[in-house]
C-alpha cells in the first residue's frame, strides 16, 4: 500500500517537473520572441527614421529657390546635359529664337542660334575658323581679310577646267580625279569658277549691286570675304555643252549627286536650305571638305554650317 502510494507522489512529482520544465520552456520562447519583435520594430524605426531624414533633407533641397541660370535651362528642358555643342553664353538667344519659333525643335533651336540665324546676315562677322584646312568656314557672319590667299594653290589640269582655273591642292587633286572618273563613264564635269581673290569678289559683288541693287544681289553672291571661292576650295561647274547655270538639269548633275562625295566635295546651297545658307539654290556650285565629313553629310543631310556648329565649334 505505502508503495503505492510512493509510486503516485513520485509521478506527481515528475508530472508536476514537467509541467514546470514546460512552463519554463514557453516562458524563455515568449521573451525571445518579444525580443525577436522588439529587434525587429527597432531596426524598422531606425530605417524609417533615416528615410525620414533623408527626405527631409531632400524636401529641403527640393525647396531651395531656383537660381536665374536653373530657370532658364529648365525652360529650355536641361536640352545642355543632352547637346555638348550647347552654348551657355548664348541661353538668353536660344530662349528668345525659341519663343519665337514655338514649333521648332528644340535641338534645332540650339544649332540655328550657334549658326547666327537669330541675327541678320552680315550683322555680324567674326574671322574664318579653321583658316588654310579643308574644315574652313566662309559665310555671312565668318569672313575673309582683303590679303588671305589660301596655301598650296595649283592649276586644274585644263582638260577639266576652262581657262586657267586654281583650287588649294587637295581639293584640285580630288576635283581633277572625280572629273576624271565622270569621263570614264561618259560625263562630263569641268570647272569654270574656283579661287578667287578678295579684290576679284569685291568688283563681282558691286557690278551685281549695281544692277540689282544690294538685297536682290546679297541672294546669289557673297560680298568681298565673304565667298567661299577666296578659299580655294568651291567649284563652279558645268557640263561643256550647256551655261554652268543650267547645271541642275543635265545628267552630270545626277552623276554628281550620287558620286560627289566620294571625293569630299558636298553641293554647298540647296533650295531647301536657303534660310540657312542665305543663298539662292545653285546646283553648280561644289564645295571640298573631305571624304569625313562629306560621307558624313550625304548619309545625314545638313548643311555644311550646321555640321560645323554640331562637331567642329567646340
Amino acid at each position: 500500500m505505502n508503495n503505492n502510494l510512493n509510486n503516485i507522489n513520485d509521478k506527481t512529482k515528475i508530472k508536476s517537473n514537467n509541467n514546470k520544465k514546460r512552463k519554463k520552456i514557453i516562458l524563455v520562447s515568449l521573451i525571445l520572441l518579444m525580443l525577436l519583435i522588439f529587434l525587429i520594430l527597432f531596426i524598422f524605426f531606425i530605417n524609417n527614421n533615416k528615410e525620414t531624414i533623408t527626405n527631409d533633407n531632400n524636401q529641403v533641397e527640393n525647396n531651395k529657390p531656383l537660381t536665374e541660370l536653373e530657370k532658364k535651362l529648365l525652360e529650355l528642358e536641361n536640352i545642355n546635359e543632352k547637346l555638348d555643342f550647347f552654348k551657355e553664353e548664348n541661353i538668353d538667344r536660344y530662349i528668345d529664337y525659341k519663343n519665337n519659333n514655338p514649333n521648332l525643335d528644340l535641338e534645332k533651336v540650339i544649332v540655328y542660334v550657334n549658326i547666327g540665324l537669330d541675327q541678320e546676315f552680315y550683322s555680324k562677322s567674326y574671322p574664318s575658323p579653321n583658316q588654310n584646312t579643308s574644315k574652313i568656314l566662309t559665310n555671312k557672319f565668318y569672313s575673309l581679310t582683303e590679303d588671305y590667299v589660301p596655301n598650296d594653290l595649283e592649276t586644274i589640269d585644263s582638260n577639266f577646267s576652262s581657262g586657267s582655273k586654281e583650287m588649294v591642292k587637295e581639293a584640285k587633286d580630288a576635283f581633277e580625279k572625280m572629273a576624271k572618273d565622270a569621263k570614264s563613264e561618259g560625263y562630263n564635269i569641268r570647272a569654270v569658277s574656283t579661287y578667287r581673290s578678295y579684290e576679284y569678289q569685291e568688283k563681282l559683288y558691286s557690278n551685281y549691286v549695281k544692277a540689282d541693287g544690294v538685297e536682290k544681289a546679297d541672294t546669289y553672291s557673297a560680298r568681298a570675304g565673304s565667298s567661299e571661292h577666296q578659299t580655294g576650295l568651291a567649284v563652279d561647274v558645268d557640263n561643256i555643252t550647256l551655261s554652268y547655270t543650267s547645271f541642275g538639269k543635265t545628267k552630270e548633275y545626277e552623276w554628281m549627286q550620287k558620286n560627289a562625295y566620294k571625293y569630299g566635295f558636298i553641293l554647298r546651297y540647296t533650295k531647301e536650305a536657303e534660310f540657312i545658307t542665305g543663298y539662292q539654290e545653285e546646283p553648280w556650285h561644289y564645295r571640298y571638305v573631305g571624304t569625313e565629313i562629306s560621307t558624313y553629310i550625304q548619309n545625314n543631310p545638313m548643311t555644311y554650317e550646321e555640321y560645323f556648329v554640331r562637331f567642329l565649334d567646340k
